[in-house]
């Protein structure tokens, strides 16, 4: 795996009013991935839309897109080897009453939501729609020699 793989991570506005951000963000870099774009925001119907995109014939659509725009959204692009398929198992199953404990649903989700992107193609994608180029930046942390060979 490329050490420049890059991933799409949101915290919905459940997790943001839960004060969740710091221990999300702890894991990730514990783990040694690189977070390399982050901004707040609520998003708009029209984002929230786009995003969902691929769901939007599911009759669960509406309630997605009216969910992620209900609040504030953290979003983050994070980098390292094989980082979209870490970051699911870190994540955990959709459900969290199916995660396993030392997930982050299984640790801290209460009800069913989607976090995380699930394939190369659908993080690059994902951060297209989320970031525009200049927002993610490039950089090295000292750490990396400890991590990768």
């Amino acid at each position: 795996m490329s050490q420049d793989e890059r991933t799409f991570i949101a915290l919905k506005p459940d997790g943001m009013n839960r004060g969740l951000l710091g221990n999300i963000i702890s894991r990730f870099e514990a783990k040694g991935y690189k977070l390399v774009g982050i901004k707040t925001l609520v998003p708009s119907r029209q984002l929230a839309e786009t995003h969902y995109a691929s769901l939007s014939s599911k009759p669960f659509f509406a309630g997605l897109v009216d969910f992620i725009t209900s609040g504030p959204v953290c979003a983050m692009v994070w980098e390292g080897a094989g980082v979209v398929t870490t970051a699911r198992k870190m994540i955990g199953e959709t459900n969290p009453l199916s995660s396993n404990p030392g997930t982050i649903r299984g640790d801290f989700g209460v009800d069913v939501g989607r976090n995380g992107s699930d394939a190369v193609d659908t993080a690059t994608r994902e951060i297209g729609i989320w970031f525009e180029p200049s927002e993610l930046c490039t950089w090295s942390p000292t750490a990396s020699v400890w991590i990768y060979e």
